[in-house]
């Protein structure tokens, strides 16, 4: 088992670090990435600016393996994402080299002759990966480990309020007319003089909200539509000034700014029940019979959820509300938690009692909750790798010291009928009943 590969499903910032680290241990990681270089995700918000600054989105284990190369770590700034993976991700694959490989699709993960149900011999036995590659051709893959760092990017809610693709929200992404990533300027310049909605509280809503409103500015004629499903504005906008992100901060105070322009129009309590789409428009109509006005696009950011299909062979312990690591899931809780620092954690709140050696970890692990930092994740993989490596003390000294609003949604309980009541980014936490 030991002469066997660690396999690390994602090339983006997490699973990069993880095979550093797992390079500086002695264990031999090999990276697995759909796309067709390192951090393909993030190129899809490659113009959005990140919230953490240089310093937080360079691994420890990676800078150390980069630097032999000659690369020299950004000191200061906030990269775009298109920065971080020009900058830092692609001089990183570069440094691992073979240790990476790109076109490959992890369809499922499974132990050696062993299926979910099989119990007899199943902690000794060695993982099968099946993949397909670049040229359409299935194999398999041997392995000690898993780490799953597949993020959930590919993954984004529905605008249905309940959890469901609202009634005839297919046809409209099939149609073109809604959309699930934020616009690039591009987009939002072609827009001009149409009518756009936004549907989702979050910081992607924020940020495709304040793309549009600058074309609003400059083409009055563009009409730009914000629908909350939460019943009352509340803290939508963040801290602001307050953030311990002040690019955080500065993203929400950019946003009300526009919706107090007149740039953008609020709804609240909107709960999409069904988009109907005639001639390539489509009217958004909620639980409550309101309808919107028919809209040119309609761009849904209400967040993401993981990916459990490729795993669905294996025992995972996960809480039934998030979809995150059991033990990890009380401290992310968005319908318990609110303002303050994740707590240290690593293998040990990531593992799977049933399945040694597979962990995921990055956005993954943190299943429904939102709001995930490089940080966090770069001290689960270091934390993974140690334990991996067989030095458990290390893997259990976990340090993780983040800004102070670093967990939070931001929003508060986003689908809350009156979230303000729901203690938010900077109130007390709510009380669990």
């Amino acid at each position: 088992m030991l002469e066997l590969p660690v396999v690390v499903i994602g090339a983006g910032p997490q699973g990069l670090a993880a095979a550093a680290h797992m390079l500086e241990r002695g264990l031999t990681p090999l990276v697995l990435e759909t796309g067709g270089g390192p951090g393909t995700t993030v190129a899809q918000w490659s113009h959005v600016r990140t919230f953490s600054p240089w310093p937080e989105l360079v691994d420890a284990a990676a800078g150390r393996i980069l630097l032999p190369t000659g690369w020299a770590a950004p000191e200061s700034g906030y990269p775009t994402g298109g920065e971080w993976i020009t900058e830092y991700l692609t001089p990183l694959a570069q440094a691992l080299g073979p240790h990476v490989r790109y076109r490959t699709r992890v369809t499922g993960v499974s132990r050696r002759g062993h299926d979910r149900v099989l119990s007899a011999g199943r902690d000794s036995a060695p993982f099968v990966v099946h993949v397909i590659d670049r040229d359409g051709r299935e194999s398999t893959l041997t392995a000690q480990a898993v780490v799953d760092a597949s993020g959930t990017w590919m993954q984004p809610n529905p605008a249905g309020a309940d959890g469901l693709p609202a009634l005839g929200e297919r046809e409209g992404a099939a149609a073109g007319v809604v959309t699930y990533t934020p616009p690039t300027p591009q987009s939002t310049t072609s827009w001009a003089d149409q009518h756009i909605v936004v549907v989702g509280s979050g910081h992607s809503a924020m940020t495709a909200v304040i793309e549009l409103a600058a074309v609003a500015r400059e083409r009055p004629a563009t009409r730009v539509t914000w629908a909350l499903r939460r019943g009352a504005i509340g803290d939508t906008f963040g801290g602001g000034a307050s953030d311990a992100l002040p690019q955080r901060g500065a993203l929400g105070t950019a946003a009300h700014a526009a919706v107090d322009a007149g740039l953008v129009t609020m709804i609240t309590g909107f709960r999409t029940e069904r988009i109907d789409v005639v001639d390539r428009r489509a009217t958004l109509l909620a639980e409550d019979g309101r309808a919107l006005e028919p809209a040119d696009h309609i761009v849904v950011l209400t967040g993401f959820r993981p990916d459990l299909s490729f795993l669905s062979e294996m025992r995972l312990e996960l809480d039934p509300v998030l979809q995150a690591p059991l033990k990890l899931a009380p401290a992310i809780d968005p319908n318990v938690h609110s303002c303050g620092s994740v707590p240290p954690h690593g293998a040990t709140e990531l593992a799977h009692p049933e399945e040694p050696g597979l962990f995921v970890v990055g956005m993954k692990s943190y299943g429904r909750a939102p709001t995930f930092l490089a940080l966090t994740g770069y001290e689960q993989v270091r934390s993974v790798a140690a334990e991996l490596a067989g030095d458990h003390d290390a893997a259990r000294q976990v340090e993780l010291v983040l800004p102070e609003t670093g967990v939070c949604s931001g929003a508060g309980l986003a689908d809350a009928p009156d979230a303000s009541d729901q203690g938010g980014c900077c109130g007390p936490a709510p009380v669990a009943t």
